[in-house]
């Protein structure tokens, strides 16, 4: 099958940190189809071999083993890189897109934009008027799809009016990691734990994505953003559609998205209370990270000295239907965090009535790793070590624990990689149909909205913490506490 993909954006951070990487990793493995065409469209003024020689000195800054082994290896991936200069805000600068398409009739398109969020609207009203969007044609949409449910809402309508829904992939790269597709193979290729997985049996399921890493080099897309949008209203809640979704007839794009959407559906709505007192928002100060001080966020560049942007959430959430009645779901993002930590934690509810005597707080648990390992714990209870003549049977913790990478090897399919396949053979089951966002936009609208007038502002904490104190008060109303072992 032979491809053109188009990456708009493509000498942006996203396309040579992540993209081309990832398609290159696909070349390597030998899944990416024979006679393909990657094609960067920017602003820079280069042709085709100077845009090859930028993508390699860019590898350089990518992770050690996605980089090419040897200079042969780039040099036949780099084969099938082309550039074509373009200002998107142009009307006249679609032509010599059109131009280099139309060279040859490939069997898919794949138009990846990865651009500004303001650019979305003209980039595919352009493409349209340009006849880029006949049948063979895929759109690939990278997140941030809106600042808010009316943005959003104005764009999709625009992407209705260019593409037919078939044609348009909403990328969630969380959707890609393998992690994640575990998680829906741990839930519906079992029977195992199937029948545990509702209210009777648990008591509350933790959703965290921590970082590191400030607002690097994106300071100034960052404070127009914040981690609500960044993280919550896409990645965290797309996490939480997978953990509790009913299971789907079948595994195609439609029946999948059908059940998330009814999560996305289910979820409680926000009142005055539970806006004050289940939903903390944070903003990171100077601290110390490894061991080495880094700024606080007002400090960092491109943020405005006096930025009332979060860049911490915690939250709590509750699902309405009979599977989930009850059971608190909490989420927990932010930047400049303790450490770099992505995990799902399921706790079981106790025994309901103990015989042994077990140590005080420790329950049964399900650990699904995200990052940086991949892979799944069960927290047990087990007879403990006998000691003397004791007639009373103790418990202590044990666990199993599966590294994903040790068992299926390191060099498993990365989520850009798989969602760029996926688009090229055009398979939507890990992307985001646009039912499903407007209901996550219009969940998180109220806190957008609540936080506008809001005159206290995020609670600060200091780089290297797990957030402000706040969140851990959140948690223990309900008689619980954060996971957060190393």
């Amino acid at each position: 099958m032979s491809f053109d993909l188009v990456l708009f954006g493509g000498t942006g951070d996203l396309a040579w940190r992540k993209l081309v990487p990832a398609l290159f990793q696909a070349f390597r493995h030998g899944t990416l189809p024979a006679g393909g065409r990657i094609i960067g469209v920017g602003r820079d003024t280069l042709d085709d071999d100077r845009y090859r020689a930028l993508i390699q000195e860019r590898f350089h800054q990518v992770e050690g083993d996605k980089r090419p082994q040897a200079a042969q290896e780039f040099e036949r991936f780099a084969q099938m890189l082309h550039y074509v200069r373009a200002d998107l805000s142009k009307a006249e600068d679609y032509a010599p897109i059109r131009e280099c398409l139309h060279t040859r009739q490939a069997d898919t398109v794949v138009l990846y934009v990865a651009t500004a969020p303001a650019l979305f609207i003209p980039v595919v009203e352009q493409l349209a008027a340009a006849g880029l969007n006949d049948e063979r044609t895929r759109i690939v949409l990278e997140k941030p799809l809106g600042h808010d449910l009316p943005s959003h809402r104005a764009i999709n309508a625009a992407v209705r009016r260019c593409f037919s829904e078939r044609q348009v992939f909403r990328i969630d790269h969380y959707l890609g990691k393998p992690s994640v597709q575990n998680l829906f193979a741990l839930r519906f290729g079992n029977a195992l734990f199937e029948p545990l997985w509702r209210r009777e049996t648990i008591a509350n399921i933790q959703i965290l994505i921590a970082e590191e890493l400030g607002v690097e080099k994106r300071g100034a897309f960052y404070d127009q953003t914040g981690a609500l949008r960044d993280m919550v209203q896409n990645h965290a809640l797309q996490l939480l559609c997978a953990l509790a979704m009913e299971p789907p007839i079948n595994a195609h794009a439609d029946a999948i998205r059908d059940e998330k959407l009814k999560v996305l559906r289910s979820l409680k709505s926000w009142t005055p209370q539970t806006l004050e007192n289940h939903v903390v928002r944070g903003q990171y100060t100077a601290g110390r990270i490894g061991g080495i001080d880094v700024p606080g966020y007002r400090d960092e560049s491109g943020v405005q000295p006096h930025s009332g942007t979060e860049t911490f959430v915690a939250l709590r959430a509750e699902i309405a239907n009979w599977r989930w009645a009850g059971v608190p779901f909490y989420i927990r993002t932010g930047k400049r965090l303790a450490q770099r930590d992505a995990r799902i934690v399921v706790n079981f509810r106790p025994a309901p009535h103990s015989i042994f005597q077990s140590p005080v707080g420790c329950v049964n648990q399900l650990v699904i790793k995200l990052q940086p390992q991949d892979g799944l714990e069960l927290h047990l209870l087990s007879q403990a070590e006998a000691r003397g003549q004791s007639s009373t049977i103790s418990l202590a913790p044990v666990q199993l624990d599966l590294d994903f990478d040790k068992r299926f090897g390191a060099g498993r399919v990365g989520a850009y990689e798989r969602l760029l396949l996926d688009a090229i053979d055009g398979r939507l089951n890990l992307f985001v149909r646009s039912d499903e966002q407007e209901e996550a936009w219009q969940w998180v609208e109220p806190l957008l909205d609540h936080w506008r007038n809001d005159a206290q502002g995020p609670r600060p904490y200091a780089a290297g913490t797990w957030g402000p104190s706040a969140s851990s008060a959140m948690i223990a109303r309900d008689g619980h506490c954060w996971n957060e072992e190393a």
